[in-house]
């Protein structure tokens, strides 16, 4: 790599930012059981300064995602000003449609004409929110469903998500975007009403040009080829952003990058294929993860570490000779092209760049010298409210 391409990537490296999720400091856990993690956050303000230091070690998280009612508070300019006074900002505002008693038989999909009601409200002040937080995101999932066969009509349900994303669609703001995520199952296991990548392309496309799909990196069947959906979606100009984790069997919400590496990077290198392109998209890259038997901050700067090296590696990939090889029809040539590029060392390069922000070119290790972990171990004692599982939004 020549010095001036060095320089790009270097220069690239620094330029890519990642979203954090308040959920992902402080407690959460399985069906089964939630674990306590010692000075895990217990509210808004703890999770913020968490994540400001994330944002401080790394330099590459600048937003943080909230999730209402978790998250709710009274005075939201008092909680921009804190934030702002961190270093921080918040991102992406996510509305909580599964956990009410209501939302038994579902929530915009629900047969009572109240209860979707209910939910369509809570939409529409999250869209209030996000504009008392100068936040332009809405991210939306649903855990709307059935189990049984005959529970309700698949049709009629489809028919009343329209109507109430069209609602929640025309109360957006100016420039605001509502991204749509999908999951083929759980907690519905006959059917989900979002259940696929084409379901939120539809859904999207039909709303405006204010929604896009969001892709969660953990919401698909066995075997489902995550860079070719990233692909479609990028070439259709539709895809809006990520939620980054990673599994073994189902949802699990492990660390991204730590079950299947080689795949994170095939998502980057269309990407990072398609932002050469003259109209560059916008991608929002969110981390949405449970922390269950990690510690929190430093299971979400592995996190960010794991995102940025597949990114620095994505960025080194010789698209020349890529291209070349795909003409000529040579298969493993084109293949190692891309192999050559995952298999590169580039902690080197992370380190050189993170130097030249000037931080800690080891991050974790910056975190665990700092001595923040038992100090919010110390200060902060374990909650009592009884937390239950994460849901896997």
């Amino acid at each position: 790599m020549g010095a001036a391409e060095r320089r790009s990537v270097l220069e690239a490296i620094k330029r890519f930012t990642i979203e954090t999720p308040s959920w992902g400091y402080g407690d959460s856990g399985t069906r089964f059981k939630v674990f306590h993690w010692p000075g895990a956050a217990r509210n808004l303000r703890e999770k913020l300064a968490d994540a400001a230091l994330v944002h401080r070690l790394t330099g590459v998280c600048p937003r943080v995602a909230i999730h209402i009612p978790w998250d709710k508070e009274d005075d939201w300019e008092a909680v921009k000003a804190y934030a702002a006074g961190l270093g921080v900002r918040i991102g992406a505002v996510n509305p909580n449609l599964f956990q009410d008693e209501e939302y038994r038989f579902g929530s915009l999909c629900h047969p009572d004409p109240a209860v979707r009601r209910r939910a369509v409200q809570h939409v529409l002040e999250c869209i209030q929110i996000a504009r008392a937080v100068d936040s332009d995101t809405i991210s939306l999932w649903l855990a709307d469903g059935t189990n049984y066969p005959g529970q309700d009509d698949l049709r009629a349900r489809k028919h009343r998500l329209e109507e109430t994303l069209a609602e929640i669609y025309a109360a957006l703001a100016p420039g605001m975007r509502l991204l749509i995520e999908y999951k083929f199952f759980e907690p519905a296991f006959y059917h989900t009403d979002l259940a696929d990548w084409g379901m939120a392309y539809t859904l999207a496309r039909k709303l405006g040009p204010q929604a896009r799909v969001l892709v969660d990196t953990g919401h698909h069947p066995q075997g489902t080829n995550l860079a070719h959906i990233v692909a479609f979606l990028l070439d259709e100009e539709i895809l809006g952003g990520f939620h980054f984790n990673d599994r073994r069997y189902a949802d699990d919400d492990l660390i991204v990058g730590s079950q299947h590496p080689f795949e994170l990077f095939l998502v980057f290198n269309e990407l990072v294929a398609a932002a050469s392109q003259p109209q560059a998209p916008r991608i929002d890259y969110m981390i949405d993860q449970s922390h269950n038997i990690e510690p929190k901050i430093e299971a979400m700067i592995q996190s960010v570490l794991h995102i940025q090296s597949a990114y620095a590696r994505a960025l080194l990939v010789d698209r020349q000779r890529l291209s070349q090889a795909q003409a000529a029809g040579d298969v493993l040539g084109a293949y190692r092209v891309l192999r050559d590029a995952f298999e590169t060392d580039v902690r080197p390069l992370l380190a050189q760049a993170r130097e030249e922000m000037g931080l800690d070119p080891d991050p974790i290790a910056a975190f665990r010298r700092s001595g923040y972990a038992d100090e919010v171990a110390r200060t902060r004692p374990a909650s009592r409210s009884g937390a239950s599982g994460y849901p896997g939004a």
